[in-house]
């Protein structure tokens, strides 16, 4: 996925669609309407919910 930027996009040509890529990696997609407020709802962009802090990862190997 070179040249993608990390962001929340989405289109409501006809069935809503919404994009969402992590900073992280992680790519999430959501179809019709209710999915889509769902998720726009969820997520913060900035914010990833998906790596763990510096102080966690050295508890998870000690």
């Amino acid at each position: 996925m070179t040249g993608t930027q990390p962001g929340l996009q989405i289109r409501m040509t006809g069935v809503p669609v919404a994009d969402w890529l992590c900073a992280c990696g992680h790519h999430e997609r959501a179809r019709r309407r209710q999915a889509v407020i769902e998720l726009t709802t969820r997520v913060h962009v900035g914010t990833c919910p998906h790596r763990t802090t510096p102080a966690q990862e050295g508890r998870n190997t000690a």
